[in-house]
């Protein structure tokens, strides 16, 4: 695996342990990256990259010069996301992952299309929330394909929750979406469930369900890997109401 001196590209743990280490809806993958990556990496994480390491306050209105700003959580290798910057360029997209091959090609297709807005945060997301952003801070969130955690011992991993959905309420603003996807039909079934019981959220489909497939939604790698194993696909998008958050 090619390793990065400090100030080259993100870190393993920027967080450290000035956090208590609570269940992970995810698993750190700091896997092989290409010449290409970690070119990406080491020329455009100080200029776009940022650190979940709960120690600041982002200015999203100065980082994304005032534009609405949505909150990828989870984007691979950043081929979706870089098609959704470009045919929107004036919503920002502030995309978390882990996986440090998909940020060094996230960032590689952001220089190659000219997309000045995108930025790139390494680490949990759930502390980007907590300690990060201010309450209704974003226009919309969006977790496409998160890990399903198939084995039933492990669905308290899943990051479709209760609790984070009263925390991704809390930093969007009134009327702010949260759109989900996935192809596993068991974990679609309990997204619904607990975004219906949930009180800050309320359905965009008037009369409930899943959503139709939206057309600004690319068809990403990993969704096509599922669609050719027969897979059922699964939207989801729920809007913050407009009653004030606590």
């Amino acid at each position: 695996m090619r390793r990065f001196a400090e100030g080259e590209g993100p870190s393993p743990d920027p967080a450290g342990s000035h956090f208590e280490r609570r269940i992970r809806s995810f698993q750190p993958r700091r896997s092989r990256v290409t010449l290409s990556q970690g070119d990406a990496l080491r020329r455009l994480w100080p200029k776009w990259g940022i650190e979940i390491d709960g120690k600041q306050r982002l200015d999203l209105a100065e980082m994304f010069e005032g534009r609405p700003v949505v909150l990828e959580i989870g984007f691979g290798m950043g081929e979706a996301t870089a098609q959704m910057a470009a045919d929107d360029p004036d919503t920002g997209i502030l995309a978390v992952d882990v996986h440090t091959p998909g940020q060094g090609n996230l960032l590689a297709l952001a220089e190659r299309n000219g997309l000045d807005n995108v930025r790139v945060a390494n680490g949990d997301a759930i502390i980007l929330l907590t300690e990060m952003l201010r309450p209704d801070a974003l226009d919309g969130v969006r977790v496409y394909f998160p890990d399903p955690w198939p084995k039933k011992r492990h669905h308290k991993r899943r990051i479709i929750q209760p609790e984070f959905l009263t925390l991704a309420a809390a930093r969007l603003k009134p009327g702010g979406f949260l759109h989900c996807a996935t192809d596993w039909e068991e974990y679609a079934e309990q997204m619904l469930e607990v975004l219906e019981a949930h009180p800050d959220f309320t359905n965009s489909q008037p009369d409930g369900g899943y959503t139709p497939r939206p057309a600004f939604r690319p068809l990403t790698r990993f969704e096509g890997k599922g669609l050719d194993k027969d897979h059922v696909v699964h939207d989801l998008i729920f809007l913050r109401g407009t009653e004030e958050t606590d």
